[in-house]
């Protein structure tokens, strides 16, 4: 198994390349529009064939490359089938095992940051996406967000996976990069130890965050599959069509 984590610093996304040495196959879970050069190179230097890109949910922080790096490369797009996207070649769903050669991954709908929210269990790893932080989680408030559901998913469905798995999330703001079960069990502030379904509302609901300056554009880009939309001020334009700028050119 060859394994990578990447990080956008702009909207701290990792986005996780995961290939297999004998197939020669790889998929992207949560690529970003703004380092999608990178992330082929890197799947290009490894001798890999990027089949897949995989997004957890529709981010609101970043526009995905999952439609750009398609037609880059030829690879195929999968995620949430909850969300119905027309632009997705494969939906993911709970209790079906997505298989690409020498690679499975096993979905888990886990809602509360979004509806439409999913992890991703892969042998002793499980990539969160914004359901499950390092000492942290998503937030609630958009998306048909959910507290009381993000509490039942982390509690009862990520925190019941073996104690030694490995959790790495879509984000992280403080230079983190792995965490474990056991861990976010024990120290989540939000979420761990005995922290009831009550407290963790008072907590998402005192949050106080601002209203996230992309997410007017990135959703409805997101819903297509990465587009960068047409109304984007100059400076988020920049940083959204400089991939696809260079492809053209």
């Amino acid at each position: 198994m060859i394994f990578r984590q990447l990080y956008e610093p702009l909207s701290s996304t990792y986005t996780y390349l995961i290939g297999d040495i004998n197939t020669g196959q790889a998929v992207l879970i949560d690529p970003v529009i703004a380092t999608m050069e990178r992330d082929l190179a890197e799947v290009h230097k490894l001798g890999l064939k990027l089949a897949y890109t995989v997004d957890t949910h529709i981010h609101a922080d970043h526009i995905t490359a999952a439609l750009e790096m398609k037609r880059a490369v030829g690879s195929k797009i999968a995620a949430p089938a909850y969300d119905r996207l027309a632009c997705a070649d494969v939906g993911l769903e709970e209790g079906i095992p997505f298989e690409v050669d020498g690679i499975t991954l096993q979905p888990l709908h886990t809602p509360g940051h979004t509806a439409g929210h999913f992890a991703y269990l892969y042998n002793d790893c499980v990539f969160t996406g914004d359901a499950l932080l390092i000492e942290g989680c998503g937030r609630t408030d958009f998306q048909h967000g959910d507290s009381d559901a993000l509490y039942h998913s982390v509690r009862q469905k990520l925190f019941s996976l073996p104690d030694e798995t490995l959790v790495y999330p879509a984000h992280d703001y403080k230079e983190r990069f792995v965490s474990s079960i056991a861990q976010e069990k024990k120290r989540n502030p939000r979420l761990g130890g005995d922290t009831t379904l009550e407290e963790f509302r008072v907590i998402m609901n005192n949050l106080n965050l601002p209203y996230p300056k992309f997410i007017d554009h990135a959703v409805p880009g997101n819903q297509q599959c990465g587009v960068c939309p047409n109304d984007l001020p100059d400076n988020l334009a920049a940083y959204c069509r400089q991939m696809a700028q260079s492809l053209q050119g």
